[in-house]
Order: C-alpha cells, then structure tokens, then sequence
C-alpha cells in the first residue's frame, strides 16, 4: 500500500529498561529476538544507538523533545517538562495526525500550568502534552489488574507483589513463575489494546500509536517458557572490578550509589539487602530472566507486526523500535541505570519506513542518539524539524547514504540531585546544580566530567572496553584528558538552548527561526 497517496502510519514503540547488546539481530550469543530481528530485516538497525539521559523521565524527555537534557532540563523523575517545549507528539498533532497512548510517558507536567490541588502534579507519570490516551499504564498498573481480575486472576496483591512468584516458598532469587501465564503479562494486555484499538479505524485512516512497554523493566519474574528460556550458565563475561569493595574505591559516585541506591527490593519485591550482596550465580539467575523478559515483550511485537498486516497497514506504517534507557545487568555489581557506563545507556534501534526498502537489513555503525528520533519522524512526515532541535534526522541511513558530517561521539547527562529529598545533597556537601555528570564517548575513549568537584573519569575503551580502569590521573593520558574535556565543552557550547537564539529582531522584523507554538 506504500505509495498510494495517503499519509503513512506511524507506531513507535518504547521497551522501557532494554539493553542495546541484547537483541539478536545485533549479534548477541544468547538472547533470541526472532520479531525483532524479523524488522530489522526490512528496516535499518541501528547498533551505536544511546540514550540522552536516565532514569526513565529524563531518558524520555530527550526522547520526545529532541533536545539534550541540558536544554529541555528533565534532571529526575519528578522534574516538570516546562510547556514551552514542543515534543513528538504536539509535532505530529500539527501534520493532522491524532497520536494515541498505550502505556506510558512518565513526563511531569508543568506545574506553572496547574492548579495547585490538580492530583497530577504528585506524580511523575505524567502524559506527554499532545497524546490522546487510550490505555494508560502507569506504575501501579491498576487497567492490567483489574483485566487480570476479569480473567479469573488474583491480583489483589497489587504492585508490586502481584510479580512475586506464586509460590510462596521459592528462594529469594528463583525462575517460579507468577500468577499469571504468559497470555496475561502486562505486555499482552497492552498489545490486545492496542490491536483492538487498531480493528476500530476506519479502513485508510492514518494513525499514530505510541505503544510504550514496561518490559524487560523490573520486577525480575517472567512466566512460562520464558522463565526457564535461558541458561543462566550462559551469556557474557560481567564487566566490573575484582571485588565490590574496589568497585565502590574506584570513583566517589559509585561508593555512594552502590551503598544506598542499589536495593534488592528494587528488582524482587520484598527482597533485603543491597544488589552487591548478591553471588555470581544469583546475578546469572536474574540475567536469565531479564533476558526471559526481553523474549516475552518480542513475543507481543510479533502479535503487533501480524495485527498490523491482518488490518492491510503494515507496507504503510512507518515502526520506530527502541527503549528510554539500559540496564546494567549485573556489570559494575549494578542492577538498574544511571551513572556513566554504556550498559546503562545504550539502547536498541530499528526503523521500517515505506519508500526506503533499498537500505532494508542494512546496519549502521555511526553513533545515533534518542534526540534523533523527533527530527527523523517529522523528516519522514514531512513535518519539518526545527532548527533548534540537538538531534539530526537519521532519514539518510535509511536511504542507504552516509550523512556528511556526522556525529563522531555519543553523549548523554546523568543528574543526581534529589530536590525534594536532599539526601544526596547532604551527601556530597553541595547543592542540586553541581550533582551531575556529562559524558563523551567516541569508539576508542570515553570522558566524563562532574559538577561539585568530583574527580573525572578517562577510559581507553580500545584496551578496557568494561570501563574498569580510570586513566584520568595517569600522566601518560593528561594530554588526551585535556582534549577530550575541550571537546565536550565545545559540545556544551554547540548545544546550548537555541530556541530563540537562532532568530533576531531587526528593521523589517524578526527573522531567523523561533518556533511559535499554538
């Protein structure tokens, strides 16, 4: 149906917490994606793809805005996305498309905006403005238990327990199985909304669906056969130090994280203790089912694809696959995201868009950035992206052309305040503007410097690819310090937020670019 005139569907789907190494189609040894890999074949995957930021808001800020977190200033869960943004979703609402939810965005609303008492300003799960919800599926995924409920299911245990398994007696870490099979996760709720959503349009409506996923996000448990899928024998080595100990001596950030923010009942409810308390074999058991999960939310993609061709869609829909965030998997003695590492912040990304078969399972190499996804979607659109906008339009890949002066590093943000706590604050004897980090990483070395006057941090990732030596105060390494420090403040002065500062007033009035929102 490409080329028969109408505007294309769009489906951009978000798989919150799923490491970029874990796909098959990306080589993996021991994760199998068969759906996902089915689109890579007829799109283009994208294997340096990386988050702007973490944890889940900031992640998706830069997502759904286009713009770094220095200039659209998501810092935590909880940190309002100022209105004056535009975003993916107002984007497409101006091209005549009505975008729809099936999840959730986790976007803080402006409370400048809000009435004071207005329920949502206590929460950070937000919808992002310019998204019609269809199925919103927060946290506490009150719409999945009471389906569940529908079905026959206990889930009075609610969120988080309900993913504790059904046996009341299985060891802390285990693969039992929970109350509910593999028909009943919260990825196969979503996807039956989704598709029966789909079988409501009339025939030749353009449609835009954001389905966003909570998998392979924590709780750790995953029903059958997905729970006894992987051998927890099996997959790579950890990256990390010798010990926890000198995990913790290597940097004061990871001291501080891994001994009050890394707790087992983060990942498995009702769990005590820190994550690093954990053995070897009890790390590879939560590998397995982390890996269990991501097989299970591309068991749903496959009911998606086939829902889409069953409805004549699928030639005319353009898919967007990729996650807000990573996840650390054990490396670093880590669950979860934030800090530094790669495994944290490089994430899958496949794009199918009609009219560019000639790059279909064609890969790329180059770094590309969750900034990149709003301007690619409205080149696509043919909604222009704003000049002011920190991504770039990743349409010449899939066109199987080599952009002229691309990106030749990845950057991301990671911000540590705790503003309504200041737990972190005290910590560090500082306040909320110095608790963060910004990263450079190019293929051969990674830099990353700190607000508060933390040490910074310098890996040859040639010889130390798991980022266990910290070459910062090596005097062999100042010169490349030096550079790559410059480097990064070029970046920061590229960046800076150019909304308005790419128009000026003059005699015939203004002229440049500034972006006037309805």
């Amino acid at each position: 149906m490409a080329g028969t005139g109408r505007r294309q569907n769009i489906l951009l789907i978000t798989c919150d917490q799923w490491r970029g190494d874990s796909l098959s189609a990306a080589g993996h040894p021991v994760v199998k994606t068969p759906n996902s890999d089915a689109l890579a074949r007829e799109g283009v995957l994208f294997k340096r793809h990386y988050a702007g930021a973490a944890p889940c808001s900031p992640a998706r800020a830069c997502l759904y805005t286009g713009l770094y977190q220095m200039n659209n200033r998501v810092c935590r869960n909880g940190t309002p996305l100022d209105d004056r943004h535009d975003n993916i979703a107002r984007a497409a609402r101006r091209v005549g498309y009505d975008p729809t939810l099936f999840g959730y965005t986790d976007v803080s609303p402006d409370p400048r905006n809000r009435a004071p008492g207005d329920p949502f300003l206590r929460t950070y799960e937000g919808v992002l403005p310019g998204f019609t919800t269809r199925q919103l599926l927060p946290e506490h995924q009150k719409g999945w238990l009471s389906w569940l409920a529908a079905r026959g299911i206990d889930s009075s245990a609610g969120f988080p327990d309900v993913h504790r398994p059904a046996n009341a007696d299985a060891p802390e870490v285990s693969n039992a199985i929970p109350v509910y099979s593999k028909d009943e996760t919260p990825a196969a709720f979503l996807t039956g909304e989704f598709l029966r959503w789909l079988g409501e349009l009339d025939e030749g409506e353009p449609w835009f669906a954001h389905v966003s996923f909570l998998s392979p996000h924590p709780p750790f448990i995953v029903p059958e056969p997905f729970n006894t899928m992987y051998d927890p024998a099996e997959g790579p080595a950890y990256a990390r130090a010798a010990t926890l100990g000198a995990e913790k001596a290597s940097h004061p950030f990871l001291a501080y994280h891994l001994e009050h923010h890394q707790n087992k009942s983060s990942f498995i409810p009702g769990a005590p203790g820190n994550v690093g308390d954990w053995s070897e074999d009890e790390f590879r058991k939560i590998r397995a089912l982390y890996y269990g999960m991501i097989s299970e939310v591309d068991s749903q993609l496959g009911r998606i694809w086939q829902g889409i061709r069953d409805k004549g869609d699928w030639d005319n829909t353009i898919v967007i696959l990729t996650s807000d965030h990573a996840e650390m998997m054990g490396d670093h003695f880590m669950l979860g995201k934030g800090g530094w590492f790669d495994g944290s912040y490089h994430i899958p990304l496949i794009v199918k868009a009609p009219g560019h078969e000639q790059a279909a399972g064609s890969s790329v190499d180059r770094f590309t950035a969750a900034v990149d996804i709003m301007p690619t979607l409205l080149d696509l659109i043919g909604g222009a992206a704003q000049p002011h906008l920190d991504g770039q339009s990743l349409k010449p890949f899939l066109d199987g052309d080599e952009p002229a002066g691309w990106r030749d590093a990845a950057h991301w943000e990671y911000d540590f305040r705790s503003v309504a706590g200041g737990t972190t604050e005290a910590h560090f004897g500082t306040g909320s503007r110095s608790l963060n980090l910004s990263v450079i990483r190019t293929e051969a070395v990674k830099y990353v410097h700190f607000g508060g006057g933390l040490p910074p941090l310098l890996y040859d990732l040639v010889n130390d690819p798991g980022e266990t030596r910290n070459l910062a105060d090596d005097p062999a390494w100042l010169a490349v310090r030096l550079d790559f420090a410059e480097r990064l403040l070029a970046w920061r002065a590229k960046h800076l937020d150019q909304s308005l500062a790419l128009s000026e007033l003059a005699e015939t009035g203004p002229t440049g670019h500034f972006l006037r929102l309805p």
